[in-house]
């Protein structure tokens, strides 16, 4: 199955390039040429990336974090869907611009949209491991009512250049139990 790329391209280029602007706002008073070379990557990635699928499935959440009758409540079956852009650079690493959204732990919607770079190591065998981050907005209804806001996380994976098992921690957000600690594992494949 081939997406028409060609069809969602202005789409994507006009969201990437918002959430890209959104999370870049605060420097952009003090270094213009950065905010114009950012956008410049995100529509390098959006033109000669290859297309991503996203799946989702499963979240962990930590068993320290949440006591047993809470975890109880929870939703650990994440699924969702989303899809991406990514492109490979001249050092063998991987940059993306993407949206995704899923069921989260309270089983209503979330949705992200953002930028993700990731350091990849080849394994052989045409396997290889990856590490980075993701910058992006996040939607859920319960922060700040559904208002997008920013978050940065770490993203690692494992698979081939094409088809890869994927996983983003978001640590615990305060000392107190019940917030946080959570692994979210994903997959994708290129289009």
């Amino acid at each position: 199955m081939r997406l028409q790329w060609k069809a969602w391209r202005p789409r994507f280029s006009r969201a990437a390039m918002l959430a890209g602007a959104i999370l870049l706002a605060p420097q952009a008073h003090a270094a213009p040429d950065w905010l114009y070379r950012a956008g410049d990557r995100l529509e390098a990635i959006a033109d000669r990336g290859t297309t991503d699928l996203y799946l989702s499935g499963y979240a962990h959440h930590g068993r320290s974090t949440y006591t047993r009758e809470r975890l109880a409540e929870l939703n650990e079956q994440a699924w969702g869907v989303g899809i991406g852009r990514r492109l490979r650079d001249d050092r063998g690493n991987d940059e993306m611009v993407y949206a995704l959204g899923l069921s989260d732990s309270h089983r209503k919607p979330q949705l992200m949209a953002g930028y993700g770079r990731e350091w990849i190591q080849p394994l052989g065998a045409g396997l290889e491991a990856g590490g980075g981050f993701t910058a992006m907005l996040m939607s859920r209804a319960d922060y700040f009512h559904g208002i997008p806001f920013p978050m940065v996380l770490p993203i690692v994976s494992l698979g081939s250049r094409d088809i890869k098992l994927r996983a983003s921690y978001v640590p615990r957000l305060s000392q107190h139990k019940g917030n946080g600690d959570v692994l979210l594992v994903f997959f994708s494949m290129s289009l």
